[in-house]
């Protein structure tokens, strides 16, 4: 949602709000109740990225790149070899016992 500069013009109380583009412009100040604010036309921000994300992701520099080329290992580790299967084997079963009398 954009933010919206305001300026009353009875008592000069200025403040900014977030608004949706499609909700009219505020007419009461909130300090003096008067219906005389007027939205003050900026220079305009354009689009601002805050916190982490693609624009700081995607496009490294050149020297991020070159440092983490060199923590990774220059060629890759051979696989380890495939350990073969042998079958574990089979416990004796127990023999059964005997109901005391």
């Amino acid at each position: 949602m954009p933010t919206y500069d305001y300026r009353c013009a009875a008592c000069g109380h200025t403040f900014e709000t977030f608004q949706s583009i499609r909700e009219p412009a505020l007419k009461k100040c909130p300090r003096c109740k008067r219906a005389k604010l007027e939205r003050l036309i900026g220079p305009g921000a354009g689009i601002l990225f805050k916190g982490g994300g693609f624009y700081q992701t995607d496009y490294r520099s050149e020297s991020y790149k070159r440092g983490e080329s060199a923590d990774k290992p220059a060629t890759p580790a051979p696989p380890s070899p495939a350990k073969e299967s042998t079958p574990k084997p089979e416990k004796p079963a127990k023999p059964a016992r005997k109901k005391p009398d």
